[in-house]
């Protein structure tokens, strides 16, 4: 199978008709992709660089008021990157204003489930009907995404449906996580 590029990658997730779930497992991603707001961020910067984050919103919103649905598991892990943190307090906060649906399975309270191990990695299901995989180099930058065999694609929608189950929504895990930890 060939590897996609980020516009190939683009193409296929916009082909999704009604629901496309994101599993996130990895400590960081390329910080250059943010535009700067991590440094931000681990500066002390009150909030993003909005004209940058809020193409990304409005194509959450879109996609949302078009009936289809966005919906991420996020593995936080124990101890928390300092991307992770950042993510929460930047990214997933605004995404879920948007309307996309974010859950997360906190390492530090449970374990990851079994079935996420048979589908190790980052990937997208779409539509529960094709699969996604992403490949991120050493530094974490992304380095192509391949579609899943079809023969496979069952095992991919299990551990997504197991892992929604299993992870906490959101923001009530942000709320208690950001009183107890301290943020930046």
């Amino acid at each position: 199978m060939s590897v996609m590029t980020i516009a190939e990658l683009t193409v296929a997730l916009d082909a999704a008709e009604a629901d496309l779930f994101r599993i996130e497992t990895l400590p960081s991603y390329d910080a250059a992709g943010t535009s700067g707001d991590f440094r931000r961020w681990l500066d002390g910067a009150a909030e993003p660089t909005w004209e940058i984050r809020r193409p990304w919103l409005d194509t959450i919103t879109r996609w949302v008021n078009s009936g289809r649905s966005r919906r991420r598991v996020r593995v936080i892990h124990d101890p928390p990157s300092d991307y992770e943190r950042y993510a929460c307090d930047w990214g997933y906060t605004n995404n879920v204003s948007a309307g996309e649906l974010v859950r997360v399975i906190d390492l530090a309270a449970t374990q990851l489930p079994k079935e996420l191990t048979l589908a190790a990695s980052d990937w997208y299901l779409i539509d529960d009907r094709d699969a996604i995989l992403m490949h991120y180099d050493t530094d974490h930058r992304f380095a192509g995404a391949q579609r899943v065999d079809v023969s496979r694609v069952g095992i991919y929608s299990n551990a997504a449906r197991t892992a929604w189950e299993a992870a906490e929504e959101f923001t009530p895990w942000w709320e208690r996580f950001s009183a107890c930890h301290l943020i930046r």
